[in-house]
């Protein structure tokens, strides 16, 4: 089928095609006709990236009276990034709707604007149940002439807490309406809903209820708790094209591996509820368009963001909810695209594995984490196809060629292509020549550390490293990605090595190996960082358990 034989009009059929869209998906082929020819309450179970927006936004604005400037239509989304996806979406399949205008509603942003747009007229408003639940109490909100009520990520709204408010915004609506109800994963609390405020609603799923996307492979790699780091960097390294999110438990522990991967040099930035709504959107618009590939998230932050591409998920740890490893991996392995889905786990949680594979219908496959030969071989092919597959801009380069081929001339084949890999290759084999394995076997796990323990152990754990105290914190919006940028910029000659980043409020304690320490604190020492000067110096705090008084102190002082 095509959408041309779906019975949408003239005008939505060209703002579809000028999208690229030529096919529906599977879950846009059931609800488009149903809501087309039916207008019957919808409960339609589909992965995310299945492509639900379309499903119900397209029927939805064909049906719509663009005459008429009361709000006909309302989708309700769990979270801020998700209402204005929906938003921009149903904006490009209206392009050729003249009239029609769409407000998204959400929180973190002016709500005075939102209030002018109501107030002007809008036949869609799309909206997180917080912000609409106080546009309600303001009577800015009218929602008596809604006729269709969508809830996307219905599971997602549910378990962030949003119960009450869609019962109050429910007691808001016309009984005379359609209700479209989407969701990933099926628990009780949607069951209740579709009792209480649906008539008679008929199912589409798309695959099987509650289960993860077909073409998402599950690993589980089972290391010792102390090597779940040292295991999360090898399998970035052995995976050269990995762009994904990296699931940690709590927030404290989003930032520190976060830092951490930002500390040994890899492109990641942090996601979690301590942020503010700016640095969020920074954080999502540098992810979105791959400026950095890793995203270190909470489940709670991670809601909503709905991003292509994603070629791995790792879970840090185990969701405390095994509906949320289905959320989790089913943000990869979108549009028939292979994805991977990634769990760190120790020899304590095969349990928590059973139980996620009887909820998504398939097995994790238990592999090994690879060796240091095998990285530095996955990186040396990849490297070796870059160069193979490599555009040549030939009239940029062809005038240094008489320059480069003097230089390198001398040079036989084998030996330039040793000295040409070795360029980006060397680091890989310096860094995992004495690589440990990492594969410990369950009775491994009483011993005591062994030599080779301590030589995998975090470079933050050197005595060569000197603690510098920097009068910069969170409350600067100062953070280890700009400190790192910082000491670049001001040090460029120099070979120093990064330690441990310890963000507080007011100030942030980073390490830095001893033989450079002067030399930083000398070129960072009174340059200006917002109109404030920066002052660096030696910090000689006695022990972490002393560290939030020191901070308190040093607040006084100044």
């Amino acid at each position: 089928m095509t959408f041309q034989e779906t019975g949408l009009s003239s005008e939505i059929i060209k703002s579809v095609s000028e999208l690229g869209f030529i096919n529906p998906t599977p879950i846009q082929e059931k609800v488009i006709s149903q809501i087309l020819q039916y207008n019957r309450d919808i409960i339609a179970l589909s992965q995310t990236g299945t492509g639900k927006t379309a499903a119900y936004g397209l029927p939805i604005l064909q049906h719509i009276d663009v005459k008429n400037h009361k709000p006909q239509a309302l989708v309700l989304c769990p979270t801020r990034e998700l209402c204005i996806q929906i938003s921009n979406d149903l904006i490009d399949y209206s392009k050729y709707l003249d009239n029609l205008k769409i407000a998204p509603v959400y929180g973190g942003s002016s709500i005075e604007t939102q209030i002018r747009a109501l107030k002007q007229g809008v036949q869609i408003i799309v909206a997180t149940p917080g912000r609409l639940v106080d546009l309600i109490d303001r009577k800015v909100a009218k929602l008596e002439t809604i006729k269709y009520l969508v809830l996307d990520e219905a599971d997602e709204m549910l378990n962030m807490g949003f119960s009450e408010s869609i019962n109050t915004i429910m007691g808001k609506l016309s009984e005379e309406r359609t209700n479209l109800l989407f969701s990933a994963t099926m628990p009780p609390e949607i069951s209740k809903i579709a009792k209480k405020y649906m008539v008679n609603p008929v199912e589409l799923t798309v695959g099987t209820k509650n289960s993860g996307a077909d073409n998402v492979k599950h690993y589980c790699y089972t290391v010792h708790a102390k090597d779940k780091y040292e295991t999360l960097k090898r399998l970035i390294d052995y995976y050269p094209e990995t762009y994904g999110i990296i699931f940690c438990r709590t927030r404290a522990e989003t930032q520190e591996i976060a830092d951490r991967l930002i500390a040994d040099g890899f492109n990641s930035e942090p996601l979690h509820g301590d942020l503010s709504q700016q640095q969020r959107d920074i954080v999502m618009s540098k992810f979105r368009s791959k400026t950095i590939k890793l995203l270190v998230a909470t489940d709670i932050a991670a809601r909503g963001i709905d991003v292509d591409d994603l070629t791995h998920i790792f879970n840090y740890n185990l969701p405390d909810d095994i509906d949320a490893y289905t959320h989790r991996s089913g943000r990869t392995g979108r549009a028939g695209k292979a994805g991977v889905s990634i769990a760190i786990t120790n020899l304590k949680e095969k349990y928590r594995i059973k139980q996620i594979e009887g909820k998504i219908g398939k097995q994790f496959i238990q592999s090994n984490v690879p060796s240091g030969k095998e990285v530095c071989e996955k990186q040396l092919f990849h490297l070796i196809e870059r160069i193979e597959h490599i555009e040549i801009e030939h009239e940029e380069i062809n005038p240094y060629l008489p320059i480069i081929n003097k230089k390198l001339g001398w040079l036989d084949k084998e030996d330039l292509i040793k000295r040409l890999v070795s360029v980006e290759f060397n680091r890989f084999l310096q860094f995992y020549k004495d690589a440990v394995d990492l594969n410990e076997k369950e009775s491994s796990f009483k011993k005591d550390k062994s030599k080779s323990d301590k030589k995998s152990s975090s470079k933050f754990e050197n005595s060569d490293f000197v603690k510098i105290f920097i009068n910069l914190g969170k409350a600067d919006e100062f953070y280890p990605g700009l400190l790192i940028e910082m000491l670049n910029k001001t040090n460029r000659r120099l070979k120093f090595q990064i330690g441990k980043i310890e963000l507080y409020k007011k100030h942030t304690i980073f390490e830095i190996d001893s033989a450079n320490a002067g030399q930083i604190i000398k070129s960072m020492s009174g340059m200006m960082f917002d109109d404030r000067q920066l002052v660096l110096k030696i910090d000689n705090a006695p022990s972490k358990s002393n560290e939030k008084d020191n901070d308190r102190k040093r607040s006084r002082r100044k």
